[in-house]
Parts: C-alpha cells; sequence; structure tokens
C-alpha cells in the first residue's frame, strides 16, 4: 500500500471514530448518566451532579475535538492543493469544522463555567445554552457522516 493510501485509509478511520464518538456520547453515555437512578439501587446524584459528569466527559472530548479540527483542516487542505475535492467534501469539512469547534471552544467552557458557579447559576439561559450544544452535536454527527461517505467516494472515483 501506497504512502497516499495509508493516509486515505487513517483520515476515513479518524473521521469514522469522531463520528462513532459523538454518536456513544450522545446516545449512550449521556443516557446513562442523566439517569443514573435507574442504575443505581438509590437516587444519589441529582440531575446538577450528572450535569458535573459529563461536562467532565465532554471536556475531555474536546481534545479530541480540537485534534480532528486539524486533522480535517490540514488533510482537505492537501486535498485542494491536488483537486481531489468538491462542493459536498469542502462543506461538510467546514461544517464539521465548525461545529467541533463551536462545541469545544464555545459551549463546553460556558457550560462549565455555569457549573463552576453552583447549582443556584442553573437557570433559563443555562437551558437554552445545553439545548443549542445538544442541536450542535447532532449537526455534527450529519456533518461527520457526510464528509466520511463523500471523501470514501472521492477516493474511489478519483484515484
Amino acid at each position: 500500500m501506497n504512502k497516499k493510501a495509508v493516509i486515505d485509509v487513517v483520515y476515513l478511520l479518524l473521521i469514522a471514530m469522531s463520528a462513532g464518538a459523538v454518536l456513544v456520547l450522545g446516545v449512550f453515555v449521556a443516557a446513562v448518566v442523566f439517569h443514573s437512578e435507574f442504575y443505581l439501587t438509590l437516587p444519589i446524584l441529582s440531575r446538577y451532579e450528572e450535569g458535573k459528569i459529563m461536562g467532565e466527559i465532554f471536556r475531555r472530548f474536546s481534545y479530541w475535538a480540537y485534534f480532528m479540527t486539524v486533522v480535517i483542516a490540514v488533510y482537505e487542505v492537501s486535498r485542494y492543493k491536488v483537486m481531489q475535492i468538491d462542493k459536498i467534501a469542502i462543506l461538510s469539512a467546514l461544517g464539521s469544522m465548525g461545529t467541533l469547534l463551536l462545541f469545544s471552544a464555545v459551549y463546553t467552557p460556558k457550560i462549565l463555567e455555569y457549573q463552576a458557579r453552583g447549582e443556584e447559576a442553573i437557570d433559563a439561559s443555562f437551558e437554552a445554552l445545553h439545548k443549542a450544544s445538544e442541536i450542535d452535536f447532532k449537526i455534527l454527527l450529519v456533518m461527520l457522516l457526510i464528509l466520511f461517505t463523500r471523501r470514501a467516494y472521492l477516493m474511489v472515483v478519483k484515484k
């Protein structure tokens, strides 16, 4: 396997891993953490405490999000230079990078800031921020899936 093929495969794997992480965090981890009373014998954690656990998980995910933003930018610019890109790939790459950065650089720090102020700081503005972060996360999953599909297609068609 040549160097370009290895880079292409690694890129696709990283995109797939990112989409998988978003899916697992959003569907499985959040569902379990925010419903801990179903899995514990006693309801030990409050919604606020569950949110603090989830906030730490997302803070750690942010490191991956920053890494993937750089990976996507570098790879897609390299593909642009050799004209192996199209509008769908460009838009899905920009959408992926934008939603990754929005989630990791805006939503996660603001949510952690609210949590640091204590439970009494959780109000309607926090709920709106949280809802917006959930929407961003869903859009991120769609963008990553589109990017993965389009990039895989372009790799097959434009060898």
